[in-house]
């Protein structure tokens, strides 16, 4: 073996192409592309100058990098108020926590590539749906941490709009594997195949979840918790330097893994390209093509700014409970019926979206979903 091809299996190495490049890296190149776009966007659109200062030619664009070298040198000041611990830990662990749906989900049909065992990856979709819940935590550990007045009404807001977005994001998600009849997201995905993607045969599945992503990720017109004009900076009021910088990147790193969950089971996956052998067919070029889509759906989320204003939180929990979630059960009883007339081919003959059952759904546990094959 060559010293290439060392190099090559170590890069390619699933948790490191994934978690650490893709993951981190991708989530990082993402967020401050998006920051940039949402300015610029919202500037253009509101007949605004954008940022230009720095680098003009560039359209503003490396006023990110010196936002992001202001953040990193910048004193971090910590009242002595504070739950010290709790407050140095919750953003350093929620940006962690963010992009470890990168890590369960297969980006490539290649099974040399999968990031876990066949055996798991029969349930990599509930994996990933159910990491996926748990960063807001670390957000409201953030502000009672800080305990401010302010930060605390900022972590209640944030709880608020967990309990509204999270069983519309999940159910969103799940509606295509009740079409499909598997839990795994590699089926998913070739059950799309070239013309069936989800976004198509199910627009209220992939609606629902992109309402559901841009409230879970604060995005505008959902940017309740945090709220500068009423509540300073939300959870994030006490917080400066690099740990107020890892609060906010942690949203936009958030929003990047669901919209990747969101590319592969509702937008086709790594479709047009089907995975072969070697690492560039096999592995790099589908991997590329489930992160532009998502890369897409997250400038897509970011481009509101420009054209809403933000709601009130109970303007956002009415839109949630009476709008959204209805919408989302449609999107369930839509991909009951399209099973049903085998729409969509099963990946499993015998299996039936009647046999799927929920049985216990928590905002704060795993999501428990069984497959009960006798039913």
């Amino acid at each position: 073996m060559s010293v290439l091809d060392v190099l090559l299996a170590i890069i390619f190495y699933p948790p490191i192409w994934q978690l650490l490049i893709l993951g981190f890296g991708g989530a990082l190149l993402i967020a401050i592309v998006a920051v940039w776009f949402e300015r610029k966007a919202a500037a253009r659109v509101q007949r605004r100058i954008g940022p230009y200062w720095a680098s003009p030619r560039l359209g503003g664009l490396l006023h990110l990098v010196a936002d992001m070298m202001r953040y990193m040198f910048q004193q971090v000041i910590i009242p002595r108020t504070v739950d010290y611990f709790p407050f140095l830990v919750a953003p350093i662990v929620g940006m962690a926590v963010s992009i470890l749906p990168f890590a369960v989900v297969p980006l490539t049909a290649n099974p040399s590539y999968w990031p876990l065992p066949p055996g798991l990856m029969e349930y990599s979709l509930l994996l990933a749906l159910a990491i996926s819940t748990l960063p807001p935590i670390f957000l409201i550990v953030a502000g009672w941490a800080a305990n401010n007045p302010f930060t605390i009404v900022g972590g209640v807001r944030e709880a608020f709009i967990i309990l509204a977005y999270e069983l519309i994001a999940i159910l969103s998600l799940l509606a295509p594997a009740i079409t499909v009849g598997s839990f795994n997201i590699v089926e998913i995905v070739q059950a799309q195949g070239f013309f069936k993607w989800f976004i198509i045969l199910n627009p209220l599945a992939f609606l629902a979840a992109v309402i559901a992503i841009a409230m879970s990720t604060s995005a505008f017109p959902f940017e309740i918790p945090e709220s500068e004009p009423e509540v300073v900076a939300g959870p994030f009021t006490e917080y400066s330097g690099i740990l107020y910088a890892l609060n906010m990147g942690g949203a936009y790193m958030r929003r990047f893994a669901f919209s990747l969950i969101a590319s592969l089971v509702l937008l086709g996956g790594w479709y047009p390209v089907v995975p072969g052998e070697g690492v560039v067919m096999g592995y790099l070029l589908p991997s590329l093509v489930v992160v532009a889509k998502a890369a897409l759906v997250t400038l897509a989320i970011s481009f509101l700014r420009a054209v809403y204003g933000r709601y009130r939180l109970d303007q956002a929990l009415d839109l949630a409970w009476r709008l959204v979630l209805p919408l989302t059960l449609l999107a369930i009883l839509l991909a009951l019926i399209e099973a049903y007339l085998g729409i969509v081919q099963p990946v499993k003959p015998d299996a039936a979206p009647c046999k799927y059952l929920l049985l216990i759904y928590s905002p704060r546990e795993l999501l428990v979903l069984d497959y009960i094959s006798g039913l």
